[in-house]
Parts: structure tokens; sequence; C-alpha cells
């Protein structure tokens, strides 16, 4: 039977329960074998409006989140790889590795930017997009003309790794907010001190 793997990248800076909530429901709903918390080396959208935590830093969290649970896992493919992270160089990359149906995790709210993607229009034959909707939304999946794709769906949970960082900054705890570990790593690592987000 073909590996069904769900690709749920992102900055994680840092990572906090709610995408730990996506990537366990994602998991459930699609019947993955696994998914892939893919951590961006260059976030190349995001390095232009603020400062983002290195690489190591932000692998270091996914990983103390993930460890021990199962069928979720912390990748570092793209900090191996180098550069400035595009997902059509991710997909390609896994597709390489072997035969597998591959899941493209999104929230909703990135649905309508995906077309901003380096490379997007190769992206629709190389995976199914998988989007997470919260409570009381309705299914954006056509505005991705193009891509096969599937709904997953969500507890209430409003969190943001911008508010976090926001928090963190100001002294604030981040306590059942983002998981222990991660707490230890932040803490270890002196992330977020006085930082802008």
């Amino acid at each position: 039977m073909t590996p069904r793997i769900g690709l749920f990248g992102g900055t994680f800076d840092p990572i906090h329960v709610a995408h730990l909530a996506v990537a366990v429901a994602a998991r459930h709903q699609l019947g993955l074998d696994r998914v892939l918390l893919m951590v961006a080396n260059v976030p190349w959208q995001k390095v232009q409006s603020r400062e983002v935590s290195n690489p190591a830093a932000r692998l270091a969290m996914v990983q103390a989140a993930v460890e021990g649970r199962i069928g979720l896992e912390a990748s570092d493919l793209e900090i191996r790889r180098g550069g400035d992270s595009y997902t059509a160089d991710t997909l390609g990359q896994l597709h390489r590795q072997g035969d597998c149906d591959i899941f493209l995790i999104v929230g909703s709210d990135l649905v309508g930017e995906l077309t901003t993607w380096k490379r997007w229009a190769e992206l629709p034959a190389l995976c199914t997009l998988a989007v997470a909707y919260r409570p009381g939304e309705t299914s954006t999946a056509e505005a991705a003309l193009g891509w096969s794709s599937v709904d997953i769906r969500l507890p209430a949970l409003e969190l943001s790794s911008s508010e976090l960082r926001r928090m963190a900054a100001d002294g604030r705890p981040l306590d059942f907010l983002v998981p222990d570990p991660v707490l230890a790593v932040i803490a270890e690592r002196g992330l977020y001190r006085g930082a802008t987000p």
C-alpha cells in the first residue's frame, strides 16, 4: 500500500498547541501514516518583514514538541537543503525519495495566497491540498482551482506565533499555549526576549 504522508510546513517560531492540533487532526481524519512538520530554512515570505529565529532553534522546538508522538515527525529536509524554502522543491524531493501520496496541509487562511508561492503551478500535480478549517468556517478549497483537495476539521483554538512572540518579549507566560518541552527550548536558547514580533 502506498504510504500516505502529510506535509505541514512552517516557520514554527514558535510551534504551539494549535499547530499540533492541526497535525493530529490531519493524521487522524486523512488516515495518514505520518505527518512531517517541515521546518523552513529561510521562510522567504517572512524574512522580509520580521526577524526570524535561526533554523536550528526552530527545529529544536519542533523536535521537542513531537517527541514521543506517534506519527508526527520533525523534518529538517529544508534546513539541510539550505537557502530559501520553497514547497515545490520539498515536494519534488519527497517524491524522489520514494512512491507516496502527499497531502499538503495548510490553514484555510492560506488558500487564497497559494498563487503567491514560488512555482505554485507545479504543486497540484505533486500533492493533494488538505485544508484545515476552524469551527464555523466553510470550505474555500474551490478557490484553489486545479487542486485535488480534502477538508480537515479543527477544534476551536485561536493562537498565532506572532502573538506568542509578543507575549514572550513582554515577559508574559506561554504556559499551556506551547508544550512544556518547547518552553524549555525557548528558555534554554533565550528566544524572544525583547524581540520584535
